[in-house]
Parts: structure tokens; C-alpha cells; sequence
């Protein structure tokens, strides 16, 4: 029988087959058992093993998964879940070499020594066990298996210069949260293989990078155990671990055991270092290329022959030393070590009354850490188990469904970040081990698919998390699309967002592509080129869109922008003339020579009908063949002006135009005002925005003025904005307001019908026209050149008119009935007499007022400055105004004599008299003038009508 147990050493390096070799001879076999070491690699060789006999005859378990069916015939388990009782013909056991390891070495050790096939058992690991295996396990045979490829040291790396296909490893969660964040930023992404991770994680983890999506892979040394993957380069990024004990230097064999992960098959592979990670010696580089390590001398062992008699006795067996030279004794466990700290509870003890309890005690204490929690709260949760269970009987308890169920709902909740998630993740890995323990939950089935259940979510959640965190999607995409050259598919919403193969790259406003700025920089190359490369159709489209939009559809910022809709199309530049500029069209390169044309030529069309149709009396007036001479040259003058000139600036030239020049300007619309020169058609809003954007332009301003908002009478004169500009915006300065040209005109026509020697008051009319209330106005009138003197007065108050006196009821009486009224019946009722007031000494209300006169600034006067040779000498006995209103320094409105406003005086009633000439031009001595004048002549009186029912009153008017 023992001829036929054959028992076979496969030993060699990574990449060797080892795993495959084994799978095969199991399948060779009717039944057989194989144990690896993780619960991910577990999972990866049942999907290896379903794909080949299908799921009805392989099982998978772990301490947390459990899936047999009933006709199964390969079980496929982790070393600690092996069914050593049930007869298999064959058995192998992955990663032998972990009979050394301090923590799980005394399980590996215990299979090495006991598990053995009917047929068959194989051994797979490195070749430092074969020395340990020859002397515990008698007539094995040894097979070595040599590597399919080189492995070469290829020295330290930065990140940023990392190969593709390479996988960086870390020791910490710490470490390879902060490398997985780097190559997100650097290189577009990564997947992070850890083992916490559940195996729904890590199977769709490893998903992203064996399909290309992402080319990096950050993990821990979880990868050294068995996964095959596609890498071609392993980076270290640290050469030391905390072992849960101690911080201590990685051993060669387990640097050579992750770094054999690189170059799977026959794909050579290389592995070096980055970051902090100092560069490997050439002894530890020769040793990890040429797969020659130190032999393993000593197996961790612990006693498999347990005494449940009671606990302190159970102890005892566990600590029962070895004396055989290849075995030491195995620290204590977390299992010992959770035992020890149960049985030296009173409450515990009290219930260890037989052997059973003290072997379900054993059970309970078996149950893993995966929380990391500290000492006490894990021993707090295995002593509520352990009461659970032994609450009915001898151990013949269960674990309530109600105290599991809450249990589980806490954990039940995807929301969160990794940390949050990965807590939760293994939170529900303690209740799967739980609900997978024989007898110790009601409805076993239930609590193993809902924790299950949970499990999935949870690492669904966890795996969207990490992909969100350290993975850029859409590069990833767009990368392995463009690798296989295939045609990109872009997609442009009303919205003007871009994506490319269903991924969101960025906006297309108008015809430039803005990259979403949230990638990285050198993701941002990539995607701009995938984005502008699916979007070339689009670009024609579009242009063929915007050469066939309207008009109003198009406009022009302030600034000199050019827009269609909310998006920038082009800009306007300086042209030939100020009234003629040219445009800039803001396209792509990669849209090609014709869009950018088609662009340019629609926008050019737009800025000139937009001149033509907001300046067209001026272009009229340029394009009129009547105009000759000096009116030609003045509508030139305000052709370059834009329309509105100040006066005082061609004051010289408006005094040479004759009244036929000044007529043929005017059918133009040209006003010829007191202070401006302008059409009133260029002062609306429209004109005057296109007005200042066109003068900006003409004259190189990096920064153009601003229009008004339309509507405004006045706005505030800024000491900081130059005249020019208020001119050009169509507003004259005066004091700490500009007022409207307009409606500056109207007020001086208004004022030119005051005295403004003697002094004038503001009137409704002035404050209506200007909207400013009277300390306002006042200030407005000294920044035209006048003088206010501000006083105060009673205020007068309206005095009632009487009220006319009413008919008595007898005389009204006497009118209805057509009968004459006795003399003895009073026509008029008596008017009640006003009740007496009493007398108030209250202060009467006073007003403000303002008395305004012409002040002009006065003029410089040269000493030696003769008399000027255009004015007429002074006759004997002619005298000149003295301080009245000079003409030359407040010019007079050229208008029509015609339209000369009516004053407040009739003309007919003006007083005549041999008045004296001098000072007072013509007028009387202001103590002289009559004070009063008769509005209009007396009405004509008109015949009573004989039918008028008050006919008889009124002919009794004026006899009462």
C-alpha cells in the first residue's frame, strides 16, 4: 500500500508550471484534494478546474466560502480548510516552502506530515525545502522544474518612468494607497491587488489590468503566491514589512518569490527598485537570478494531538514540544493566544463542564482576526459566540438570528470611502466564517447566502471605489482603443460635452476643444488626441451650421469678442478704417484649412452688416456726392469721430460752415448742439456699444470702456476715466455726474430762455429732464460754468379756493316747480360759519432753493495782447456788456429762428418806455419793472340758454 502512495516533491523556482502540473494530475485522478495557501488563489484554481469538469463535481473550501456539491469529486481548499478524513486519491499541497513561515508554518508542516493521497501526493514549492522534505518524508521523490524565462535586475526606477505592464509593490496599505495615487496622476491609472481584499475584489481588480484597461498594478506581496498575471517588469518600492509582530528585512527567497512574478511563460521578466528603496547588493541580485538560496533548516510545528479533557490540559497539548531536529515548535498562534485569554474568564469557565464545551471553546477561538481589532474587543466578541453556543445544553446552543441579524444590517451599507469599506469588508468575512461552521446557526443556507450576499456588495462597492480613486477611466479607454488602431466614436450633446467611446473628454465650445482639466498631464495628450481626432467630422458640421445661422444668432462682446450663443467664435482686429475691422476665428488646428475659413468668412459678413446697419446715417452721410467742400470735410470730421463731436474741439471749423453747409448736414440728421455735434440715430445703446468696441480696436486699447447701461440720464464722472471715453459713450462730464448728450441739449434750451446775469431758479422741467433731485442739479450747473447760491424761504402754501355757495332746498324747490322765488326765501343756503382755530406759534416750514447765474472760469489774458482785429471798434458813447455770458466761451445752439422757444412772458403785454441804454440793455432798473401781467384777454360772454334749468339763477348773476 505504501508503494502505491507515491509521494513526489516538485520543486523549482516561479514560473515554472508547478500549480498547472498539479491541476493536471489531479484531473488524472477520480477524486483528489488540493490546498493552496490563499483564499484568492483558491478561487482561481476552482474557476481553472470548473472550466474543465464543470461546477457539479469540484468544490471550493475556505474559512469564509463553502460551496460542495453533492457529487464532488475535487476539492479545491486552503491549506487550513483541507478534509484530511475523506480518502482522496490524490492530494497536493502549493507553497510548501511556508512550513517556515512563523505564523501559518505549523499548519504547512502538519500536511506536509500528514496529508497524503491513496494514489498520489505532490508537494509543489521552492527548492530550499528539498532537504526538509527528505528527511520527514521518507521515499519522496524529488522533481525539479527549471524556469520558462530569464529574470534580469534592471536597477532602480522612478515611477514616472515606469515600463508598462509593471507591477509596483508595497508592504503597508499606506504605501500602496499613495504609489497607486501617484501613477493615477502620472500615468492614468492602476489596479490594487491586496490580500484583504475579498475575491470579487480582487478578480475585478486584476480584470482592469490583464484587459488593458490600466498598466500598472500596485499590490502587496500577495502576488507572490501563484498569481498568474501579465507582468513584465516588479518594482519594489520597499524592502522591509511588519510581520504583526516586528518590522523586519524582507528574506531573499520572499524578494525572489514576488519578483518571479515578472515574465510569466516564456516572456522574459525584470525586476529592480523605486522610490526610498535602496538598490539590491550583487550578491542578493545573483541569488534572486539564479534562484539559489540558503536550504530551509527548521519547520515551525505544532502538536496536531489535541487533550480536550479541560482547558488548562488542551494548553499543555498545544505547547508540546518536538524533538525532532528538522521541527521547533510554533510560537502562539492568535487562535492559542484567544484560548488562553477565554479560559481565565470566570464566565467561560464556569461553563467548560465537559470535553465537548471545551472542544467547542477550541472552535470558537479558531475563528480569524480579519478585523485587526485589539486583543480585548476580539475576545469580547469570541466570549459572546462562545455563550451563544453553549446556552442550551452541551453545546448544543445557537447563535440568536435576530442578535446576527442586526449584526449584519450594521454592516450592510455600501456608502463610504476605501477605508470605510475595506472595515466592512472584513466585519462580514468574521460573520461568513461564522454562518460556515457546522450547527452553529438556525438555517445554515440563509446566513451563508446573506453574508455572502453582503460580501458581494461590499466588494462591489470597494472595487468601484478603487477604480474611482486610482484609475482614470476614460484614459484607459481611449489608450487601449488607440492601441488597436480602431476608429474612435464621438459623441457632441446639446450642451456641447464630448465623449469619446462613451467618455466624458471634455466641452466643444464653438470650434475649440476644451479638455476636462481633471486628468492628468500625461493622460491629457492622449485624450486630446482621441478627442480631436473622432471630432474632425463634427468640426464640419458644425461650420456648415454656423455659415447658415442668422444674424441673430451672432454678436459682439464689449471687449471685442465675437460670439454664437454662449460660446467664443473669434475676435474682432484692428482694420484698414476704424468702421472696417477685420475678425480672428478662434478653430483648431486639427479642424482643417476650410473650417477655419468657412469660420472667418461667416463672422467677417456678420461685424459688416452689423456697421452698415448701426452706423448708416454716418455711412449715408460719407457716401453723399452733394456734400462739397467745407461740409465735406466736416461730415469727414465726424465720420471719424463716430458721430459725436464735442464742440469746443471744432469750434473754429463749425464758424465757417455757411447756413447751406450746416442745411445739408442737418438732412443727414447732423445736430448742431451747444456742447455736441452728433446724430442722434448713433446715440442709442446699440450704436454706441459698437461705437466704442470700433474706437478701442482703432486705437490699440488693451482694455476697452464699457457702454452705459441704456436708460441712464446721468452716471457718475470718475476722475479716472478720460472725457474721450464719456464722449464716445455718448455723456458730457459736468461736476460729479456726466449727463446725456441728448438730454444736455434739451436743458440748454431751456436754460437759454433765463437771465442768467440777474439769476435764475431751477424749475420742474430742468429737474425732470435731468432726473436729479436739487443739490444734485446744482452741482450739475457749476460743472457747466454757473454759479449757485443756495438760500432758504417760507415755504408758500396752496390756499384753497371757496367753495361755492350752495342753493337752498326752497329756492331749488321753487326752480323745479317753474314758479318765480318769493323775495322772502333766501336763494343762497347759509354757509356755517368755520370753527374757530386756535392760534398756533408753530415755526413756519422753510425750503431750499437755489439761485443760478453765469460764472464762467475765467480766461488767461496776454499782457501784451492787442486788440482783436475781427472786432468791430467801440463808437463814442456805445458801451459793451460788462460780466454778461461771452459768446465765444459758452457757444450758442446753431438751430432754425424759427425754433426758438416760447419764454414765460407774452410778447404782446411787454412794457414800453423810453428805458435807459447801458448796462442794462434795453431793460429797466429791476426795482422799475411792473410786477404783475394779464395771462390773456377777458372772455367773451356768452347768451344764457332759455333751457338751461339754472336759466333763472343765472340771470340773476351779478344783481345778488
Amino acid at each position: 500500500m505504501d508503494a502505491q502512495r507515491r509521494v513526489t516533491a516538485v520543486l523549482g523556482p516561479t514560473n515554472t508550471g508547478k500549480t498547472h502540473h498539479a491541476i493536471e494530475r489531479m484531473l488524472a485522478h477520480r477524486t483528489g484534494v488540493i490546498g493552496l495557501p490563499l483564499r484568492l488563489l483558491a478561487r482561481e484554481v476552482y474557476d481553472r478546474i470548473v472550466a474543465k469538469v464543470g461546477p457539479s463535481v469540484v468544490a471550493l473550501v475556505t474559512g469564509e466560502e463553502r460551496i460542495v456539491p453533492e457529487r464532488t469529486q475535487y476539492w479545491v481548499c486552503t491549506v487550513e480548510a483541507m478534509p484530511l478524513e475523506i480518502g482522496a486519491d490524490f492530494v497536493a499541497v502549493d507553497e510548501i516552502q511556508l512550513c517556515a513561515d512563523a505564523d501559518r508554518g505549523h499548519v504547512f508542516t502538519d500536511r506536509l506530515l500528514r496529508a497524503r493521497g491513496l494514489h498520489e501526493t505532490l508537494f509543489l514549492g521552492s527548492d530550499t525545502m528539498r532537504g526538509a522534505i527528505a528527511g520527514l518524508v521518507p521515499n519522496a521523490t524529488f522533481v525539479k522544474r527549471d524556469r520558462f524565462s530569464t529574470l534580469t535586475y534592471s536597477g532602480s526606477k522612478k515611477i514616472s518612468r515606469m515600463p508598462e505592464r509593471s507591477a509596483i509593490v508595497g508592504f503597508s496599505v499606506e504605501n500602496v494607497y499613495a504609489i497607486a495615487e501617484l501613477i493615477r496622476r502620472q500615468k492614468g491609472g492602476c489596479a490594487v491587488v491586496m490580500g484583504a481584499l475579498s475575491p470579487r475584489t480582487r478578480n475585478a481588480q486584476v480584470a482592469l489590468y490583464q484587459n488593458g484597461d490600466v498598466d500598472y498594478l500596485v499590490a502587496t506581496d500577495a502576488i507572490g503566491m501563484g498569481l498568474n498575471l501579465d507582468i513584465k517588469h516588479a518594482a519594489f518600492s520597499a524592502t522591509a514589512k511588519f510581520d504583526g509582530r516586528r518590522m523586519r528585512l524582507l528574506y531573499p527567497q520572499e524578494l525572489a518569490q514576488i519578483a518571479g512574478r515578472a515574465g510569466r511563460h516564456t516572456e522574459d521578466g525584470t525586476f529592480g527598485v523605486t522610490g526610498e528603496a535602496r538598490p539590491f547588493d550583487e550578491d542578493l541580485v545573483e541569488a534572486i537570478e539564479t534562484h539559489r538560496f540558503a536550504p530551509v533548516k527548521k519547520l515551525h510545528w505544532r502538536n496536531e494531538s489535541l487533550d480536550f479533557g479541560t482547558a488548562d490540559r488542551l494548553i499543555r497539548s498545544l505547547e508540546y514540544p518536538t524533538s525532532n531536529e528538522w521541527l521547533t515548535r510554533a510560537r502562539d498562534a492568535d487562535d492559542v493566544l484567544a484560548l488562553k485569554a477565554l479560559s481565565a474568564l470566570p464566565e467561560v469557565q464556569d461553563r467548560l463542564t465537559e470535553p465537548k464545551r471545551v472542544q467547542l471553546l477550541w472552535d470558537v477561538c479558531r475563528i480569524p482576526d480579519f478585523r485587526s481589532s485589539s486583543g480585548v474587543e476580539h475576545t469580547t466578541l469570541l466570549t459572546r459566540i462562545f455563550e451563544f453556543l453553549v446556552g442550551r445544553g452541551l453545546g448544543g446552543g445557537r447563535i440568536p438570528a435576530d442578535w446576527l441579524a442586526k449584526a449584519i444590517a450594521r454592516i450592510d451599507k455600501t456608502e463610504g470611502d476605501i477605508d470605510t469599506l475595506s472595515r466592512r469588508l472584513a466585519y462580514i468575512r468574521t460573520w461568513t466564517y461564522v454562518t460556515q461552521r457546522k450547527n452553529w446557526v438556525e438555517d445554515e443556507s440563509h446566513w451563508r447566502d446573506e453574508t455572502r450576499a453582503v460580501e458581494d456588495r461590499l466588494s462591489d462597492a470597494l472595487h468601484a471605489a478603487l477604480t474611482q480613486r486610482f484609475v482614470d477611466r476614460r484614459t484607459s479607454v481611449l489608450l487601449r482603443r488607440l492601441k488597436q488602431k480602431e476608429v474612435l466614436v464621438a459623441e457632441v450633446n446639446d450642451k456641447g460635452e464630448v465623449t469619446v467611446e462613451g467618455e466624458f473628454a471634455g466641452r466643444l465650445e464653438g470650434f475649440r476643444f476644451k479638455q476636462d482639466a481633471s486628468t492628468t498631464p500625461d493622460a491629457a495628450r492622449t485624450l486630446a488626441q482621441a478627442a480631436l481626432q473622432a471630432l474632425k467630422p463634427e468640426f464640419h458640421l458644425r461650420a456648415d451650421r454656423f455659415y447658415n445661422a442668422p444674424d441673430t444668432e451672432l454678436d459682439f462682446t464689449e471687449q471685442g469678442g465675437l460670439m454664437w450663443g454662449s460660446n467664443a467664435v473669434g475676435k474682432l482686429v484692428k482694420g484698414a478704417e476704424a468702421a472696417k475691422p477685420g475678425v480672428e476665428a478662434f478653430v483648431d488646428e486639427e479642424a482643417g484649412p476650410d473650417v477655419i475659413e468657412k469660420v472667418r468668412r461667416r463672422l467677417q459678413h456678420f461685424i459688416d452688416r452689423k456697421v452698415a446697419a448701426q452706423f448708416e446715417p454716418l455711412l449715408a452721410m460719407g457716401r453723399d456726392e452733394a456734400l462739397t467742400g467745407l461740409a465735406r470735410g466736416f461730415a469727414f470730421r465726424l465720420s471719424e469721430a463716430m458721430g459725436v463731436l464735442p464742440r469746443d474741439a471744432v469750434a473754429s471749423e463749425v464758424k465757417e460752415l455757411d447756413q447751406e453747409a450746416r442745411a445739408a448736414l442737418r438732412k443727414h440728421g447732423v445736430r448742431f448742439g451747444q456742447f455736441t455735434i452728433f446724430l442722434p440715430a448713433l446715440l442709442k445703446p446699440a450704436p454706441t456699444r459698437l461705437r466704442l468696441v470700433l474706437w478701442s480696436l482703432w486705437n490699440d486699447l488693451q482694455e476697452f470702456p464699457e457702454s452705459p447701461p441704456p436708460g441712464l440720464v446721468t452716471i457718475p464722472n470718475m476722475a479716472e476715466v478720460p472725457k474721450q471715453h464719456y464722449t464716445l459713450a455718448g455723456y458730457h462730464p459736468a461736476g460729479t455726474r456726466a449727463i446725456r448728450i441728448d438730454m444736455l441739449e434739451r436743458l440748454a434750451d431751456i436754460l437759454r430762455q433765463k437771465d442768467s446775469r440777474a439769476g435764475f431758479e431751477a424749475t420742474p422741467d430742468m429737474l425732470s429732464i435731468t432726473g436729479m433731485t436739487l443739490d444734485q442739479f446744482a452741482d450739475l450747473m457749476a460743472g457747466l460754468g454757473y454759479k449757485g447760491e443756495k438760500s432758504e424761504r417760507v415755504k408758500v402754501k396752496t390756499v384753497e379756493a371757496p367753495k361755492a355757495p350752495e342753493i337752498s332746498e326752497e329756492a331749488a324747490a321753487s326752480i323745479a316747480a317753474g314758479v318765480p322765488i318769493p323775495e322772502e326765501v333766501s336763494i343762497m343756503a347759509p354757509t356755517p360759519e368755520p370753527e374757530a382755530e386756535p392760534e398756533s406759534e408753530a415755526a413756519p416750514e422753510m425750503e431750499v432753493f437755489y439761485t443760478f447765474t453765469w460764472a464762467p472760469k475765467p480766461r488767461f489774458q496776454r499782457p501784451e495782447r492787442g486788440p482783436r482785429p475781427d472786432r468791430k471798434p467801440q463808437t463814442e458813447g456805445e458801451t459793451r456788456p460788462q460780466g454778461d455770458r461771452p459768446q465765444g466761451d459758452r457757444p450758442r445752439g446753431d438751430r432754425p429762428k424759427g425754433d426758438r422757444p416760447k419764454g414765460d412772458r407774452p410778447k404782446g403785454d411787454r412794457p414800453k418806455g423810453d428805458w435807459p441804454k447801458g448796462d442794462h440793455k434795453g431793460k429797466p432798473p429791476r426795482d422799475d419793472r411792473q410786477k404783475t401781467y394779464e395771462a390773456r384777454p377777458p372772455r367773451a360772454e356768452k347768451p344764457i340758454d332759455p333751457d338751461n334749468p339754472f336759466a333763472a339763477l343765472l340771470a340773476l348773476k351779478g344783481k345778488v
